[in-house]
């Protein structure tokens, strides 16, 4: 909604951190943190030496074949290796299905692997039933170094299969059922058959993907499931997100660039920026720097087109350096490689979205106001590493888990970029922006109800709510977690926040919060888990990452107790 080691590039250019804006040179020093797990640090693949990273070079130091992982969730995938992990597990399925009770007709495919301290490997599947693809039949097994395995989590129990594998409603009518749905003109469309799990009784469907672009100028690449035997529309969900505001800058900040004499707004992992002119397709033009090249990009204002590009660029390379050195992950796809940032995209384009593979800025109303604020960037890209781990849902609760997850990595990336810019970092959400226009934020963590739509506290209706209000409780969390419910200021915002009829309890600090939850997300929940998933889970990565019936294990449950979601399988205790 989403940096490397400094070295040449393949021409020989230099990779060295530039200044955008009226620059200025960042002083600050941040080092790897680490949380109290079995083994505070551990390498997969080639052990390189960690070091301390400075604001002014933001240069993140992994190399591309080798990768020290900083344990800041416990568990790791590193660039280069998980590709020879996932064959090695891939080789293992049958073996894995057998273990684990699954009937003959269903087979297991390998999405990802990440490996603990300990050695104990989470691997995440997906399943096919006669060799059709299961939607909502995936799943993550927890294994021993050994390849024992020791528990999993299932997104569905092991009963996938539909009464039918024949279809007896042709591709066509299906598309075409689609299309009348999809509500804007279908540019192309894409469908196939696959076994729907997600919700209710197993069924055969038509999976038809529909590309087009919608009234808002937002492209769209939406998911119709269409019953095979009826014809009838089953679900439906759209993959590209939306994120809503008008961006302020971030001041001057240090950007990683690359060339010389010729600089481009590109850093050494990939992460770089295209402007689109206004078209709303394509990949852009990259920006470079040119007559005078002083390698200064922007100059605080609209007037110039490199302003919201250096904004751009500062957000992709920070979200990277949080993900990297905060919680062990490289890149939106922990592969190592950078994401691409398009701005000004059509015409007073009041929006941002990530689709999957880059993010896309627009200009905001009248083309004044581009919406690249630090946590806009932060929000959106996280959208790309739910998408690449947990894969929730975006409806229901598991959509309220997605956006609550990039509210949540959004606000962490604004607190670990504040050293080096002018946003410093808060528990509100979108609150430069004034999308309200009167100076208030879209959502306020410490008391999502006070946007006026927000919910507080989990109830049994909140799944029915829009996913940027569902989102509500576990933003409330993240909070509590973070700062409890006694009220303060930090930063000059004062916060207040209430406990659902639960006791007060003490807060433990954002960076446990964050830990806890990204191991949760990419560990413990599936595609359409919910609240009750997210307690569980969130406990049972807590004692993982810092043992049993710790202060902040405690925390992590207390916060769950006050935002009312009740009690599960999981205690600080057990």
């Amino acid at each position: 909604m989403p940096s490397l080691t400094s070295r040449g590039t393949a021409s020989g250019k230099s990779s060295r951190p530039k200044r955008a804006f009226a620059a200025r040179r960042s002083t600050r020093s941040s080092t790897i943190d680490l949380p109290r797990v079995d083994a505070a640090s551990y390498t997969q693949g080639s052990p390189m030496s960690t070091r301390h990273l400075t604001g002014a070079a933001l240069a993140i130091a992994v190399a591309a074949t080798a990768a020290t992982v900083a344990g800041g969730s416990g568990a790791s995938a590193a660039p280069g290796g998980n590709a020879a992990l996932k064959a090695a597990e891939q080789s293992a399925a049958a073996s894995t299905g057998d273990d684990l009770g699954l009937p003959a007709d269903q087979s297991l495919t390998v999405r990802s692997v990440l490996t603990d301290p300990d050695g104990t490997r989470h691997v995440r599947y997906d399943r096919t039933v006669d060799g059709l693809p299961v939607v909502g039949g995936d799943l993550v097994v927890a294994k021993s170094a050994n390849g024992t395995v020791k528990s999993s989590h299932w997104n569905r129990g092991k009963g996938v299969a539909p009464a039918s594998t024949k279809a007896t409603v042709t591709k066509a009518a299906a598309s075409g059922t689609a299309a009348k749905s999809a509500g804007y003109r279908v540019d192309s469309s894409a469908a196939a058959l696959v076994v729907y799990a997600s919700e209710g009784t197993p069924r055969l469907a038509w999976q038809v993907t529909t590309t087009g672009t919608r009234a808002s100028q937002t492209p769209s690449r939406l998911k119709t499931w269409v019953d095979a035997r009826t014809g009838k529309v089953i679900d439906s969900a759209e993959t590209i997100e939306e994120g809503t505001g008008n961006t302020q800058y971030s001041g001057a900040v240090t950007l990683n660039t690359v060339g010389s004499p010729t600089f481009r707004l590109r850093d050494s992992v990939g992460n770089f920026t295209t402007d689109l002119n206004g078209a709303t397709s394509g990949t852009g033009t990259e920006f470079t720097d040119l007559a005078p090249a002083d390698d200064v990009w922007g100059n605080f204002a609209t007037s110039s087109r490199q302003t919201a590009a250096a904004d751009a660029q500062w957000g992709a390379q920070q979200t990277y350096a949080f993900y990297n050195t905060t919680l062990g992950r490289a890149g939106i796809w922990n592969t190592g490689v950078g994401a691409r940032s398009r701005v000004h995209y059509g015409n007073a384009y009041v929006n941002a979205f990530w689709d999957g593979t880059q993010m896309t800025y627009g200009d905001g109303a009248s083309n004044l106001r581009p919406l690249t604020a630090i946590d806009v960037a932060g929000h959106e890209m996280s959208h790309g590493v739910t998408e690449n781990s947990a894969g929730l849902n975006y409806r229901g609760e598991s959509g309220g888990l997605n956006e609550a997850t990039s509210d949540i990595f959004g606000t962490a990336v604004e607190f670990f970029s504040a050293p080096s810019s002018t946003d410093v970092g808060d528990y509100l959400i979108g609150e430069k922006i004034n999308i309200n226009g009167n100076g208030t934020p879209l959502r306020y963590m410490d008391k999502p109800s006070k946007d006026g739509r927000s919910a507080d506290c989990w109830s049994r209706t909140v799944g029915r709510l829009d996913v940027h209000y569902s989102s509500g409780p576990l933003n409330h969390w993240y909070y509590l977690v973070s700062e409890g419910s006694t009220p303060k200021t930090i930063n000059g915002v004062s916060y207040n926040s209430p406990t659902c009829g639960a006791p007060a309890m003490t807060g433990v600090g954002h960076a446990v919060a964050e830990k806890v939850w990204y191991r949760t997300l990419t560990t413990k929940l599936t595609s359409s888990s919910g609240y009750a998933a997210a307690r569980n889970g969130a406990i049972a990565s807590a004692k993982e990452l810092y043992g049993r019936n710790s202060a902040n294990c405690l925390a992590v449950q207390n916060a769950f107790n006050a935002i009312a979601v009740p009690a599960g399988t999981q205690t600080c205790a057990n």
